[in-house]
């Protein structure tokens, strides 16, 4: 099975969420779908980043580090090349 960190973008205010998943594009309907109460309020969002894991244990450990200051940097140098 692969494991997804990733990163949406709300299209309301432009705020960012971390996440990680199993399936990307179930997760990103949950989102859209309002199903997720930390998002429902900034629907709709899209998909700006992933990355791909062999374990969910990997998965997570990448979106905590997407949640730290350093994390966040790098987002931001990331999604600035975009």
């Amino acid at each position: 099975m692969v494991y997804y960190a990733y990163i949406l973008r709300s299209k309301v205010d432009g705020r960012l969420y971390k996440g990680h998943a199993s399936d990307l594009e179930v997760r990103l309907k949950e989102h859209n779908s309002g199903k997720t109460r930390s998002t429902k309020g900034y629907i709709p969002w899209e998909l700006v980043y992933y990355e791909e894991f062999e374990t969910k244990a990997k998965a997570i450990a990448r979106e905590k580090f997407f949640k730290s200051g350093f994390g966040r940097e790098y987002i931001k140098s990331i999604l600035d090349k975009k």
